[in-house]
């Protein structure tokens, strides 16, 4: 059965990325349902173009993740409160490249951008953060001592997985200190499964080929792959939930709790990576915790 949405009036929800993919559908199914939609987009006119597209109350936002002086500027520019934070934007598998900040574009992008985002925001967030992460997290690893891939030879799809494996990193120790600092905001995160979105570039043909080969076989449409992430931002559930896709082949069935790699539990390692996070973005949680 298709996941049911509530409605939504009332609320507003601040999506990254929704320009296209998983962030467009996420977008649509919140803003049918009443609640006032932000597309947090690095290209404005691409993000005007998706907003004249959607029903209801959708504005344009501009932002850029892999930026750190564009997350400010958005954040210092939002003063609403907001009921939905869905750090959904991401790149996956490029060339070797770095943020303007210095940071490895994977990294930099889809873990620091967000982190860097989320704290900036907090006090305004009545809600749940939901962070989108990828079954790629299990072939990931936290490397503190070359995190941004300034001495080893570049492995795209290692870079991708620990991007990805922060990803869960941050969900779980973001949502330890909102319960230490007594707030009744919660963090989930979400995965969609193969979904066959532009989230995958690559530039070897033959590996172009045989993805387009299999997610012709076995990926979900963007519509299906969002539902994962609306389940993680709607559903009852409890801090530091991980939801996916039920089963492997496509489906609109309602998804479900998933399990994560032992090194995404790893509790020593989030307070870690959250540490070292702060010092790179200058940006620190912003919740006082009670005496």
């Amino acid at each position: 059965m298709d996941l049911q949405v509530e409605n939504q009036n009332g609320r507003t929800a601040v999506i990254t990325g929704a320009n296209s993919g998983l962030g467009r559908e996420t977008a649509a199914v919140l803003a049918a349902k009443g609640a006032r939609v932000v597309l947090a987009v690095r290209n404005p006119r691409s993000g005007r173009e998706v907003a004249d597209q959607l029903p209801g109350d959708v504005e344009v936002r501009r932002l850029d993740l892999a930026d750190l002086a564009s997350v400010r500027a958005f954040a210092a520019e939002f003063t609403e409160p907001i009921d939905l934070l869905i750090n959904n934007a991401g790149i996956m598998i490029p060339p070797l490249s770095r943020t303007a900040d210095g940071f490895e574009s994977q990294f930099g992008t889809n873990h620091l951008g967000h982190f860097a985002l989320t704290n900036l925001l907090l006090r305004q967030i009545r809600g749940r953060v939901v962070t989108v992460s990828s079954n790629g997290h299990r072939a990931g690893s936290i490397d503190f001592a070359d995190l941004n891939w300034e001495r080893r030879r570049y492995n795209a799809v290692a870079a991708y997985g620990q991007s990805k494996l922060a990803n869960l990193l941050f969900t779980a120790e973001l949502q330890r200190r909102l319960t230490e600092a007594g707030s009744p905001v919660l963090a989930t995160a979400a995965h969609p499964g193969a979904a066959a979105t532009n989230l995958l570039k690559v530039n070897t043909p033959v590996v172009s080929s045989l993805a387009k080969f299999v997610t012709r076989l076995v990926a979900r449409t963007p519509a299906q792959g969002a539902l994962p992430t609306l389940y993680a931002a709607l559903a009852d559930l409890p801090g530091n939930s991980y939801a996916g896709p039920r089963g492997f082949l496509p489906s609109r069935e309602e998804p479900k709790l998933v399990g994560r790699s032992a090194k995404a539990r790893d509790g020593e390692v989030a307070r870690r990576l959250w540490t070292v996070s702060e010092e790179l973005t200058g940006v620190r949680f912003p919740l006082a915790v009670p005496a």
